[in-house]
C-alpha cells in the first residue's frame, strides 16, 4: 500500500518532454494529504530540484489516520538523472518501504539504451497467469519519479494542453505500463501554504504492458476506470509542471493526493542533495 502511495500517484503526473527553450533553476517543497472517501490515509512530501543539466526528485510518506489502527507502514522513493538533448534522461530510481508485514526495497540504474542493472526485494515470484517482462519493456521508458516531472515545450504558458498531450512508458521495476494522458480543463487552485494559481486537469486511462496478472479483478477496474485525473501545477522558473492533486476513482471511494503545502522558487547558486532522499 505504501508503495502505491510514493509511486502510483506521482506516476499519474507525466514523464518529460522534449523542451526548446533554456529555463531556470528551480526547487518544489510540497506536502501532501492522501485520503480515501474523505478520511485520511497518509502523508507524503516531494522535493525536486531542477537545473539546466540535471535533476533530482525525492519523496517520503508514511501511513496516518484511521489506517494506522490496523497497519503501520512508511517509506521513501527517489530519482536522479541528467537534461541531455533537451529531454529528461533518468539514471537511477530507488524505493524502499516498510510495514507491520513487509518490506521491499527497488533500485533500478539507467542509460540512454534502457534499464541497465536492477534489484527487487523480494524478487517477483513466476507465475504462469503473469505476463513476463521483456527485455523490451525496459528501454524507453521513466522511473515513477522521473514521472512526477513534466517539461512543456514552446513559449506558451506551461499550464496548457500541451501538458497533457502525452503517453507515459513507465516501468517501476515490477511492472511496466502506459498511463495515457488527455487533457480536460484548466482549474485554479490554492495550497494552504505556498501556490495559488492556475493548474491543468488531465485525464489519465492505464493500459497494463507486462509484468501485470491480466485476469485480476484489480487490474480489469483500473484499465476500465475513467475516472483518473491529475491536476499539474508549475514549478516557478522553468517550464517543469508536476502533480498538485491527483484523484483515481476505486470501489470504495475516491482515492485522492492533494497539496497542503506547495512552495516553489527560483534556486540561486548550487543546490543540496536531499538527505533522506533515498537516492542509489
Amino acid at each position: 500500500m505504501m508503495r502505491a502511495c510514493l509511486t502510483a500517484f506521482l506516476a499519474l503526473a507525466g514523464a518529460g518532454t522534449m523542451v526548446t527553450d533554456a529555463f531556470a533553476d528551480g526547487r518544489l517543497d510540497a506536502r501532501y494529504r492522501l485520503s480515501l472517501g474523505g478520511l485520511e490515509l497518509g502523508r507524503v512530501a516531494l522535493l525536486v530540484e531542477i537545473d539546466s543539466n540535471s535533476y533530482i526528485a525525492s519523496g517520503s510518506g508514511r501511513l496516518t489516520g484511521v489506517v494506522q489502527a490496523v497497519s503501520t507502514g512508511k517509506g521513501t522513493a527517489g530519482a536522479r538523472g541528467a537534461i541531455s538533448s533537451g529531454a529528461l534522461a533518468p539514471r537511477s530510481f530507488a524505493m524502499e518501504a516498510e510495514s507491520d508485514k513487509k518490506s521491499e526495497a527497488i533500485r533500478l540504474v539507467m542509460t540512454p539504451a534502457g534499464v541497465s542493472d536492477m534489484r527487487v526485494e523480494p524478487p517477483v515470484v513466476p507465475s504462469p497467469d503473469r505476463v513476463p517482462v521483456a527485455d523490451k519493456d525496459k528501454r524507453g521508458i521513466f522511473d515513477p519519479m522521473t514521472a512526477a516531472l513534466v517539461m512543456v515545450p514552446g513559449t506558451e504558458a506551461p499550464v496548457s494542453e500541451k501538458a497533457c498531450e502525452r503517453t507515459l512508458a513507465i516501468f517501476d521495476g515490477r511492472q511496466r505500463y502506459d498511463l495515457v494522458l488527455s487533457y480536460e480543463r484548466i482549474d485554479e487552485v490554492k495550497a494552504d501554504k505556498g501556490y495559488a494559481g492556475p493548474a491543468v486537469v488531465c485525464r489519465v486511462a492505464y493500459r497494463p504492458v507486462s509484468g501485470h496478472k491480466p485476469n485480476r479483478a484489480g487490474v480489469k477496474y483500473m484499465m476500465k476506470n475513467k475516472d483518473m485525473f491529475v491536476w499539474l501545477a508549475p514549478v516557478a522558473g522553468t517550464r517543469v509542471l508536476v502533480p498538485f492533486r491527483a484523484s483515481v476513482a476505486t470501489a470504495i471511494g475516491i482515492a485522492a493526493l492533494e497539496a497542503e503545502a506547495f512552495e516553489t522558487r527560483e534556486m540561486v547558486g548550487s543546490r543540496a542533495t536531499p538527505a533522506k532522499a533515498g537516492l542509489p
